[in-house]
């Protein structure tokens, strides 16, 4: 009963962008994001190459290897078998043959590579049958990104806990870093520890990165060599985590502070930094209130233009933002013009990061990092929101 379901919501999606159907294949594992839409299990054991068709009206279609070939059994439709290269060619040409638009897990110059999963021969393949192949991408975050009312909550349950740690880590780290206690790692670990008691979860640990560390984006502190806190010292805390619970969903935020009183330039690079990431959210704000559709690149390109204008572009190297999910990075449109040119369309019920950084080599870096809600004619700040630099 749940897939017939998810197969009337994706056929009437495929009829709205007028795709003709949508084709999932895999080998391998190749595309995860074909198990989580199909609901197929993440460890069915793969050898064999397998596709499934989708028509935008009327009953799907797979296709399956002799040896595997009740891999798909749960997915509705009529079957076909095929042990041959030969064979299935011949299937697949005739599974397709009512269609012109295919979408796949495509992108087009692979512009957007957590989309582009389909490999090349397999692209030309399908275009060999005459078909136009176009990109499952707004297809993909209307069933991954899209969150449940339940999701929601589980958002907003670990906002509250992340941002009480977020407060009370500021205040653990001037307690420690004036008496001489704590390093990057210390106060990463301290964390750690208040994520398990507020049952949260994470893929990766937080970044706590102070001075020049705070101006390596991805900087990650060791046990062994992380930079000792004391006074005067500039602070970054980035921190992601979700809930302990079945689909919960992920709140990821940076905040920035200094022991002690900040120089004219922190504070500076600091407010830029923050109107930069206002123009961003004010972006999202606008579109979704006058009903427009507005895709991730365009929101990047209103962070970044503020950035720009006050002579630091070089120093904003990496995307404005990115969709959160189950994952931390989920499959939805990521507000990026730099590193890809984001065509997606921001949905409503999905969230993402506008977290616009400028990051000045071997002295410090600030990023300002929120999550932004959509509904169906507004978009919201999930979170508190970092009006200027924490005096620690």
């Amino acid at each position: 009963m749940t897939h017939i379901m998810i197969l009337s919501t994706i056929q009437a999606a495929l009829r709205e962008r007028e795709f003709d159907c949508w084709l999932f294949y895999d080998h391998h594992h190749r595309d995860p994001i074909s198990y989580k839409v199909l609901g197929l299990p993440d460890n069915l054991f793969v050898t064999r190459r397998w596709f499934y068709v989708i028509p935008k009206e009327g009953e799907p279609v797979k296709l399956v290897h002799r040896i595997e070939a009740g891999h798909l059994n749960t997915l509705p439709g009529s079957q076909r078998e095929y042990s041959s290269w030969r064979e299935l060619w011949d299937n697949l040409k005739a599974m397709l043959e009512p269609y012109k638009t295919v979408a796949m897990q495509y992108s087009p110059n692979n512009l957007i590579p957590y989309i582009g999963l389909v490999d090349a021969g397999t692209v030309e393949l399908v275009r060999s049958f005459g078909k136009e192949i176009m990109s499952s991408g707004d297809l993909v975050a209307r069933f991954e990104a899209a969150w449940t009312d339940e999701q929601i909550k589980s958002h907003f349950a670990a906002r509250d806990s992340i941002d009480a740690i977020v407060s009370a880590a500021f205040k653990e780290i001037g307690h420690r870093g004036r008496n001489g206690g704590a390093t990057e790692y210390n106060i990463q670990q301290w964390i750690a520890e208040a994520f398990r008691r507020e049952d949260l979860i994470t893929e990766d640990l937080p970044i706590v990165a102070v001075n020049a560390n705070s101006g390596n984006p991805h900087y990650e502190p060791r046990p062994e060599g992380s930079s000792n806190i004391k006074p005067g010292d500039f602070v970054l805390l980035d921190i992601w985590a979700k809930k302990k619970a079945p689909n919960a969903v992920y709140y990821d935020i940076t905040w920035t502070g200094i022991i002690g009183a900040p120089s004219e330039k922190q504070v500076k690079i600091f407010n830029i930094v923050r109107d930069a990431r206002d123009a961003g959210v004010r972006k999202v704000q606008e579109a979704f209130s006058a009903k427009r559709k507005i895709a991730g690149w365009e929101v990047d390109e209103a962070t970044r233009a503020v950035i720009a204008s006050a002579g630091l572009a070089q120093y904003f190297t990496h995307r404005t933002g990115h969709s959160i999910g189950v994952t931390v990075h989920g499959n939805g449109a990521n507000m990026d013009n730099l590193e890809t040119r984001d065509d997606r369309e921001i949905i409503p019920n999905t969230c993402f990061s506008i977290e616009p950084g400028v990051y000045l080599p071997g002295e410090f870096g600030v990023r300002s990092e929120v999550n932004v809600l959509t509904r169906n004619s507004s978009a919201e700040v999930t979170g508190k929101i970092q009006r200027e630099l924490v005096l620690i």
